[in-house]
Parts: C-alpha cells; sequence; structure tokens
C-alpha cells in the first residue's frame, strides 16, 4: 500500500495557486470507509491554495453523503462543500455536474480526484502546477511511467496492465497520439478549454475519460502527463472490465466515422462536416483539384465551409464562393463569397458577377440536392471565360453495386451522406448525369469515376494499410467497370456552342425543363 511516506515533499513553490482559482472535485460512490482519509491526505499546502474542494456524492448507497457532512462539522474551517444527486448519474454524468459547478462559478483550474483512495492526494500539486504555470491545457497522472515503480509494482493485476497497454496504443494511432496511459482517472483541466467542450451528448458512463480526450485532441488542446503511483486496495471496483473496453473501442470508432463524414454520431455531432475535403487519392475532390489546376480564376458553386476551396487555393488559383452559408469557416480563403439559396439558381448573385469572366466553375456534390438543377447549370454558362472556360461537375453514382445489391434484397435506406444522402432530391446514373450537361448546353469533354470511400464505407483506418490495399484493388475494378463501381461521376463540361455574354439575365435565370433523373 502507498503511504503519504512514499511521495515527495510539497513545496509552496509548486502548490503555489499564483493568483489562479483552483478548485478540487471529488467524485464519490459509496466511498465511506475512504473518503475521510483523502481528505486528510491533501497536503496542508495544498488546502492553503485551493479555493473549495467539493464532493459530488453521486446517489451512493451507504452513508458517504452523512460523513462528508460529519467531516465538515467537525472541521469548520475546512473548504469543502458536498452535493448529492438525488439519481446516480453515472461516472461521466457525475464529473459533468462538477465541472460544470466550478464553470459556474468562474474558477481557472479543476483537479478530478477519486473518493476511493485509488489516486495520491499528496501530489495534487503536481497535476495543477503545469496549468498554473501555463504549460498545458490538461494534466493526466499516469501509472505507466516508471517513476514510482511502475503499474505492476503498484498492485494492478496483470490483466488490466495488459488491457490497458492495447487500448492505449490503439487510442494513440487513431487519434494522433503518445500518451502512455488513457485509462488513468486522475486529471487536471484549465476550465477555460472545457468550456470548449460540448458535453451535451457524451456518455455518462466510464468512457466518459476516452471522450474528453478526444474532444480535447481534437481541438488542438496541449495534453501533458505526469507520474503517479498506482495503488490497487479493497476497493470496490464498480467498471466491467470487457464493457468498458468494448465502450472505449467504439468511442474511438464513432469520432473516426464523424470526423471523416462517415455517420454523425451525437456525442462528436459538433465536428461532422456534412462536405468535407476529400483528400484521399481516386475520391472525387482528388480529380477536381487536377481538373481546377492551378492560378486560374474558380468561381465554386455550393462551396460549402470552405474545405475544398482552401485546398485549392494552395495551388495558386483566385476562389470565388456561393453557398447558403451565412459565413463559411474558411471564408478568408476565398477572394469573394456570396450567400444564395442555390434551389433557385445563382439568383441575385447572377447580376453581381455578370462582368466577371472564370476558368474553372466548379459545382460539386451540388446539383443532386436541387429541385431545379438545370437552373444553376444555366447560369453559370454565361460566366465561362471564351477562350477555354470549363465547368467541372460531381454526381453520386445511383447505378453503384453497393446501391444495387442493397435493392436486390429490398433495401433502399438513407444515409447522413454519400449515394443515398437524405438530403439528395435527384438521383443521377452516367446516362442521366451526361443527359443533364448536354440537354443545358455543354459538351463532356472528360468523365472520371472516384472509388469507393473505404474509410468511410467500412470506416478503416484513413490511408492505413488497409484502405491503400482496398483502394488500390478498387482503382483496377473502377478502371475496367466504371459504371459498376464508380462512386461518384465527374465530368469536365465546356459550352457546346459559343456563349454571348450579357444575354438577358431573365432568360439565364428562368426555370427550365425539368429532367427526371433515374
Amino acid at each position: 500500500m502507498n503511504t503519504p511516506a512514499k511521495y515527495p515533499p510539497t513545496s509552496p513553490e509548486l502548490a503555489d495557486a499564483r493568483g489562479k482559482r483552483i478548485g478540487i472535485l471529488i467524485v464519490a460512490y459509496n466511498a465511506a470507509t475512504t473518503l475521510a482519509k483523502v481528505f486528510r491526505r491533501i497536503p496542508d499546502v495544498v488546502w492553503q491554495n485551493v479555493e473549495e474542494v467539493v464532493v459530488f456524492d453521486d446517489a451512493s448507497q451507504d452513508e458517504t453523503f452523512a460523513l462528508a457532512i460529519g467531516y465538515l462539522q467537525v472541521n469548520p474551517n475546512a473548504k469543502i462543500k458536498v452535493f448529492k444527486n438525488e439519481k446516480n448519474q453515472g461516472y461521466g454524468g457525475n464529473q459533468i455536474l462538477g465541472y460544470q459547478y466550478f464553470m459556474d462559478k468562474g474558477f481557472d483550474i479543476v483537479v478530478l480526484l477519486h473518493g476511493d483512495g485509488q489516486y495520491a492526494p499528496e501530489i495534487l500539486a503536481h497535476m495543477y502546477h503545469p496549468l498554473v504555470t501555463g504549460q498545458a491545457d490538461a494534466v493526466f497522472g499516469s501509472r505507466m511511467m516508471k517513476d514510482f515503480g511502475g503499474p505492476l509494482a503498484g498492485g494492478m493485476p496483470l490483466y488490466k496492465y495488459v488491457g490497458n497497454r492495447i487500448l492505449t496504443g490503439l487510442e494513440n494511432s487513431a487519434l494522433n497520439l503518445n500518451l502512455t496511459e488513457f485509462h488513468s482517472g486522475y486529471r487536471a483541466y484549465d476550465l477555460h478549454a472545457l468550456r470548449c467542450i460540448d458535453f451535451s451528448k457524451m456518455t455518462r458512463e466510464f468512457h466518459f475519460d476516452t471522450e474528453i480526450i478526444i474532444k480535447l485532441q481534437h481541438q488542438r488542446f496541449r495534453i501533458h502527463e505526469i507520474p503517479i503511483p498506482t495503488y490497487y486496495g479493497d476497493e470496490i471496483c464498480y467498471v466491467n472490465g470487457m464493457k468498458y473496453a468494448e465502450d472505449v473501442v467504439k468511442a474511438v470508432f464513432r469520432y473516426r466515422s464523424t470526423v471523416n463524414g462517415a455517420h454523425s454520431y451525437p456525442e462528436f455531432a459538433e465536428y461532422f462536416h456534412h462536405y468535407a475535403l476529400k483528400d484521399a487519392p481516386y475520391s472525387s475532390h482528388y480529380y477536381a483539384a487536377r481538373l481546377a489546376g492551378s492560378n486560374q480564376r474558380v468561381l465554386d458553386v455550393g462551396c460549402g465551409e470552405g474545405f475544398f476551396a482552401e485546398h485549392l487555393r494552395n495551388n495558386g488559383n483566385e476562389i470565388t464562393g456561393i453557398d447558403a452559408l451565412e459565413t463559411p469557416i474558411h471564408a478568408a480563403a476565398m477572394r469573394a463569397y456570396y450567400q444564395t439559396d442555390l434551389q433557385l439558381g445563382l439568383g441575385p448573385v447572377a447580376s453581381k458577377l455578370r462582368d466577371q469572366e472564370f476558368d474553372k466553375v466548379l459545382i460539386l456534390d451540388v446539383l443532386e440536392h436541387l429541385n431545379h438543377p438545370d437552373r444553376v447549370l444555366r447560369d453559370v454558362l454565361p460566366l465561362l471565360r471564351p477562350s477555354g472556360g470549363a465547368v467541372i461537375v460531381s454526381l453520386p453514382n445511383v447505378a453503384n453495386i453497393f446501391v444495387r445489391l442493397n435493392l436486390l434484397f429490398g433495401r433502399f435506406d438513407y444515409a447522413d451522406r454519400g449515394i443515398m444522402d437524405r438530403t439528395h432530391v435527384r438521383f443521377y446514373t452516367r446516362k442521366t448525369a451526361l443527359e443533364l450537361l448536354e440537354s443545358n448546353g455543354y459538351r463532356v469533354v472528360s468523365e472520371h469515376y472516384s472509388i469507393i470511400p473505404l474509410d468511410r464505407g467500412l470506416r478503416v483506418k484513413p490511408q492505413g494499410a488497409i484502405d491503400k490495399f482496398g483502394s488500390a484493388v478498387l482503382k483496377v475494378l473502377t478502371s475496367v467497370f466504371p459504371t459498376l463501381f464508380g462512386y461518384q461521376l465527374i465530368f469536365e463540361a465546356k459550352p457546346a456552342a459559343l456563349t454571348v455574354r450579357h444575354t438577358d439575365l431573365k432568360a439565364a435565370v428562368s426555370p427550365a425543363p425539368t429532367l427526371r433523373s433515374t
């Protein structure tokens, strides 16, 4: 068993709050036999520097709450506040309540401590010091570091050690991190960082700790680790190890699926971009970027948040964007941005662009969302530079093999994105896509077919070994059977005849006959 004598002394310099408001959050469940010991093990110099020690009793079935109140009565000068949840909120839910309490009161730093004594209160100052000095946004205690003898010497069961290492390796690989441990519950946070985290849909279970790491990493907050001792005593463990491992793997999978645009999971929904940059080889953006070239004047119709516009700008292109969004995330990548409802064609934007010429007009993943796609195609025709201007269009291929197989088994299920995106109002095959372009004054000069995105379809790691091998196979299959394996249809088209500029705008924006696409 670890005893206070084993821990290095806490110096006044290390414990100094330096004007920061520091709170300690003790999460407790059935901790009546250990909670008072935890209070007593907090160094005096830490008590002098923290503003509050708050206990959140998660509807314990023993006398945890009564013991905490009794301790406060015996020690009236202790900076302790005690709350009891009427209903059990779960390990994650209890933390959320505690963090919200300190954020509402304007604190700067919070340290998470467990009421069962599993983590050493003697090193609390070591936990919050990097936050006080501005070296980190989050500090995690790691039992895998060897400074205190390592986890096995501290009594961690071998199977838990092995499981911890395997899960940590998986998480590091998936999240591009290099932590020694993901699964310690000894943590300190800068509350300014936590205010940037959306807790509303996060789990209330034990893998909450994994979800919060994921969010901190995604938002590029600085994570720092310090060594902590391992202690396994006679406390009751409420964690189902197998379920916890499964939940951790699912959390990583759900995050990767969300940021890759495969599916929007609610706990990570703020990171889902419906039309994120598809930078994988042989994707629609891969082909569109090559067709757009460099040092061109480009009109990006339906630019979304501007991810692709930023990519094109890096190739020396000058981008003008059009979309329904008020302010795209990457608006700064564009020379100009215009907001309009593309269901009406270019609408009033057409008059603002009438004196401009563009080398390339991009209409990527747009026409399938429009009730009258003809309007946009006809509106952009007079904007193309007469000598060589081209429109680049991408459309989902509803004749893709997976859609055909689903239909064979009687399924026509919509999804968050992809060919069966539930916001699509029209579906296209190669034949109907060509008819759409040709009937609106274009001649197609080149065709390309993107491959099925394995990272989204099968949700494998982007650019991992499986993704690279599978993509190479799909590239061959798509080249041989383009309309069967092609995921998206990419066309480069030019005006079928010389377009006279400055034509009657009323005619340019008038509704065109609707094509029936199948």
